[in-house]
């Protein structure tokens, strides 16, 4: 294989979905690659596993340094392969940009390059959100998520409501009692610095993020599904031609009959984005109405509607994957990082909007690892103080 190729590859995002298992799509395509090309597998093996280690140490030290330490433990390991020394020699001629290229689907990069060393040190941490969440049952009774045991939670009308380890609340409709009141609507609330998954009595799945909910009923009859969310939401709409799907949303409805899409709809946005991913969407609130396609973003405030082609999706439901995707100004960034880590974020100055931080990484990690990266820019640092974020420069 050709250093170009290998350039290439590592600035291919399908490629980097590959190395980390992110998209089915790309894993399969890459694995059939390597299938038809035996004659390379040994570099791609390599490459991938670079990658990987990439994944694991890209936030503790400047890309360019974490190469050189990386380069000098796999020549350690053994120097008797000559397949591994030649991709490595690769490596060394790519050099750093084509590291940053890797960082933009593993790590973290910056618009705005910078030689500017992070200065700040963080006695203190704050670890990631988690599964947390309370359930509110039709007779109003709440029950913490958290803390109930796995199994049978409660049980309404004939409809079973479990909850199981990986975080999922599961409603079970059995068709030998009774059928349950149309008019039973349960409540899933997710608090800052938490998230949910719930599987709705239509088998339709539904990702919450942090300071989010979700009110739906307890069974779905007459000739609609509807249900109402604030915050952050994704859905996998199981598919019924009969019985079209509705999310409410701030004054604005989405209307569906199966199909994949996130909806951002917090209170404190201005905004209201609902992305498509799979199948088509119509949009409709007190001025309009728009069509979505796969593919499409439509942005909803006070002035109408309007679509954008060509959105990165993939950015929108990072989130719903573990991950945080940027690629916007920092104090959109950091609204999102306070309502994962339950923090207060204060600005002793104000960042200009003009600057751009862009790149994905894991939302386990704890939030000193965040900050750090975004202080690689130079025009940026933090504080932190309790569960306050001090944002200075």
């Amino acid at each position: 294989m050709q250093q170009q190729d290998l350039q290439n590859l590592i600035q291919d995002q399908r490629f980097i979905n590959y190395c980390l298992n992110t998209n089915l799509a790309d894993t399969e395509y890459w694995e059939k690659w390597v299938s038809d090309h035996p004659n390379d597998k040994n570099e791609i093996v390599e490459l991938k596993k670079t990658v990987l280690l990439l994944r694991d140490h890209i936030g503790n030290i400047e890309a360019e340094a974490q190469f050189e330490k990386l380069n000098n433990q796999l020549s350690q390991q053994n120097a008797n392969e000559p397949k591994r020394r030649k991709l490595l020699s690769v490596w060394l001629k790519v050099g750093t940009a084509a590291i940053l290229a890797v960082a933009m689907g593993i790590g973290f990069y910056w618009i705005k390059q910078s030689n500017t060393q992070v200065k700040s040190t963080y006695t203190k941490d704050i670890g990631p959100g988690r599964n947390q969440a309370t359930l509110t049952l039709a007779n109003g009774k709440k029950i913490s998520l958290t803390k109930a045991n796995n199994g049978l939670v409660a049980a309404e009308g004939g409809i079973k409501i479990t909850k199981t380890a990986d975080g999922q609340l599961v409603y079970d409709f059995s068709k030998t009692t009774s059928n349950g009141s149309p008019s039973s609507f349960n409540t899933l609330s997710v608090p800052i610095g938490g998230q949910w998954q719930v599987i709705l009595p239509d088998q339709t799945k539904v990702w919450l993020n942090a300071q989010s909910s979700i009110t739906y009923p307890t069974k779905f009859n007459g000739n609609q599904r509807k249900v109402k969310i604030s915050g952050e939401a994704y859905f996998e709409v199981a598919h019924n031609k009969k019985m079209p799907f509705k999310v409410e949303s701030r004054g604005q409805v989405v209307e569906v009959l199966g199909t994949h899409f996130n909806i951002m709809a917090y209170a404190d946005e201005e905004i209201i984005k609902t992305t498509l991913l799979e199948g088509s969407v119509k949009i409709f609130n007190n001025r309009q109405s728009q069509l979505l396609k796969p593919g499409q973003q439509a942005v909803a405030s006070s002035n109408g509607i309007s679509l954008s082609d060509y959105v990165d999706v993939e950015e929108a439901i990072a989130w719903k994957n573990g991950d945080f995707q940027f690629n916007e100004n920092l104090e959109t960034i950091m609204s999102k990082i306070a309502r994962w880590y339950n923090v207060e974020v204060v600005y002793q100055v104000k960042p200009s909007s003009d600057l751009t931080f862009s790149g994905r990484i894991s939302r386990s990690r704890n939030i000193s690892a965040i900050l750090k990266m975004l202080e690689y820019n130079g025009d940026v640092h933090f504080k932190i103080e309790g569960r306050r974020v001090i944002v200075t420069n």
